[in-house]
């Protein structure tokens, strides 16, 4: 088994960020937080402010010997819309922003390299707004944030948005779905 190495994503609310990475092969942890804010320990009423400039993210912990860095943002841009400024879907404010927060210089390349090529190749149509920084200020999120999803299949945002993504997720990727 190969080190493991963690990576925070911000694609607009986490719990559907949450339930889409849970499925994937060789991530062996997902948590919901915030990050890359600049204030101490915040809350979700904290962050909805818009105020502290925290993003709703998740931490990943992932096997790169079994998912690579680029197969995980692969997911993370065909899951979320990369062109939309602090913005996803009904949800705005900065909270929601599009962003990749690195903990290693080669993820920082592969992040770069990948918007790179996707602009270039005007892959969505638009060019890519998402911001690519050192994780900062990583703060996990409320216990009832953590497996919402998971949780509550029935809630109507769950059944809205978080589950068209995860079927998203199932159709596209099925090869990188955990078994």
């Amino acid at each position: 088994m190969s080190d493991l190495q963690t990576i925070v994503l911000g694609g607009g609310c986490f719990w559907c960020t949450e339930s889409v990475f849970k499925e994937v092969r060789g991530v062996t942890d997902v948590e919901s937080g915030y990050s890359n804010g600049s204030t101490g320990r915040p809350s979700y009423d904290d962050v909805c402010s818009g105020t502290t400039g925290y993003n709703e993210v998740v931490k990943l912990v992932y096997d790169p010997s079994q998912v690579s860095t680029r197969q995980l943002l692969e997911i993370f841009f065909v899951v979320h819309d990369p062109t939309t400024m602090n913005r996803q879907g009904n949800d705005v404010g900065t909270q929601y922003r599009s962003g990749i927060y690195y903990t290693t210089p080669e993820q920082k390349e592969v992040a770069q390299e990948l918007i790179r090529s996707a602009n270039a190749e005007k892959l969505f149509g638009k060019t890519i707004v998402t911001e690519v920084q050192p994780v900062t200020n990583y703060w996990p999120a409320e216990e009832y944030h953590q497996d919402f999803f998971e949780k509550n299949p029935t809630q109507g945002y769950c059944m809205a948005v978080a589950a068209p993504k995860v079927a998203k997720f199932r159709k596209t990727f099925s090869e990188l779905q955990r078994s």
